[in-house]
C-alpha cells in the first residue's frame, strides 16, 4: 500500500513522493502497521466544480478519498490524480502549496485525519 505523500522542500517547492506502507503484523487474515498517532476525523464533502487555487496544507494531515477522485498539482508541476480508496499525507503546510479541483464533475466524500 501506498501513500502519496505531498511536502515542501527547504526552497518552498512542493513535491509528491510515494511512502510505502510498513506492515507490522499479520492479523485477522490481513496485515496491518502499527498505530500511527492521530488526533480526530473530519469529515468533508466537495462540490463536483471545485477548483481551489493554490493553498497549504491546513495541518499535517491524511486524506483518504472515499467515492470519488481529486486532482492535485504540486508547485515543481506534476500533476496526480488520485482516486476513491487512495490516500494522502498533506505536509505542505509552508511553502508554494497546492491547487486541487473536481474530476469529472463528481461530488467528493473524503476524511481528513489530523496527525498533528
Amino acid at each position: 500500500m501506498k501513500v502519496h505523500n505531498i511536502y515542501a522542500d527547504a526552497d518552498g517547492e512542493s513535491h509528491f513522493r510515494d511512502v510505502d506502507v510498513a506492515w507490522a503484523h499479520e492479523r485477522l487474515g490481513g496485515r496491518m502497521s502499527e498505530r500511527l498517532p492521530a488526533t480526530g476525523v473530519i469529515f468533508r464533502e466537495t462540490g463536483g466544480d471545485y477548483a481551489l487555487d493554490w493553498h497549504n496544507a491546513p495541518r499535517r494531515q491524511y486524506i483518504v478519498n472515499l467515492d470519488a477522485a481529486v486532482e492535485i498539482t504540486v508547485s515543481d508541476g506534476e500533476v496526480r490524480v488520485i482516486g476513491p480508496g487512495e490516500v494522502i499525507l498533506a505536509e505542505d503546510v509552508t511553502g508554494k502549496g497546492h491547487l486541487s479541483r473536481a474530476v469529472s464533475g463528481q461530488v467528493r466524500r473524503s476524511l481528513f485525519i489530523p496527525v498533528d
